[in-house]
């Protein structure tokens, strides 16, 4: 049962702010990737997993295009889960399931989708069980189905240009930080913790992650292309960039 969370879209707000000082041309990535999404769609209702979907950021903007879509919304944050739940109600199914492990699939209600659909989330998983991972995502996927990965994916090409673009954007985003424009994520899980509803909940995330995630890791977009391709996908290929991130579309 979803617990009762006072203004929901107040926190989906606040989540986005946070997240944008990270990556300003957010919903420029969230638009390609719906745009990927849709030039596969070949039925009605679409079935779309959000996969490491959190407070429902790709659940959210999916139903806007697709309002009659069937969204499964999986993720382990039990905090960022009860936002998505609240905030989504009927119209998606909330599953909580750790990517860690191949025993993810067994919590999904359906057995295939027409869309696999993750935003800078997959970052945190090792490198060998993430292609474990873009293996078990095929096998959830319809045939012609697409899963689209977006996330920092820096080009091979540009590696000295790449962390001269890090470093200004982490200048920007520092600045935000000292004038209080926008939330630092730290701050926010603080005010997370302090709300009455939130607060159990960030307690319990804190016990499933006791030293916050994993590494982050972020190879080139060459090795997610070589990855999934492997794992595969007939079609692999960029759909999207922003400095150094991108958006990975892989069809079935």
């Amino acid at each position: 049962m979803t617990p009762y969370l006072v203004e929901p879209w107040a926190w989906q707000e606040s989540w986005d702010r946070q997240q944008e000082a990270y990556m300003p041309d957010r919903e420029h990535r969230f638009t390609a990737m719906l745009d990927a999404l849709d030039a596969v769609l070949d039925r009605r209702p679409p079935r779309l997993l959000d996969l490491a979907g959190g407070t429902g950021t790709i659940s959210l903007r999916a139903l806007a295009r697709f309002p009659d879509a069937e969204v499964t919304l999986l993720d382990l944050d039990p905090a960022l889960l009860a936002i998505a739940g609240a905030s989504l109600g009927d119209r998606a199914e909330i599953v909580t399931a750790d990517l860690g492990t191949p025993e993810w699939r067994s919590a999904l209600p359906h057995q295939e989708y027409d869309g696999v659909l993750t935003a800078t989330a997959l970052h945190w998983l090792p490198g060998d069980r993430l292609g474990q991972l873009y293996a078990e995502i095929r096998d959830v996927l319809r045939p012609g189905g697409i899963f689209v990965n977006a996330d920092h994916m820096p080009d091979d090409a540009l590696p000295e240009l790449t962390k001269r673009m890090t470093g200004r954007a982490r200048e920007r985003r520092q600045a935000r930080y000292a004038t209080g424009s926008m939330l630092s994520w730290s701050d926010w899980w603080a005010r997370a913790g302090a709300d009455p509803t939130l607060a159990p909940l960030v307690a319990e995330r804190h016990a499933i992650y006791p030293t916050g995630h994993s590494p982050e890791w972020a190879p080139a977009v060459s090795w997610h292309v070589k990855t999934l391709t492997e794992a595969g996908f007939t079609e692999v290929g960029t759909v999207w960039r922003g400095g150094s991130d991108a958006a990975v579309a892989a069809v079935r």
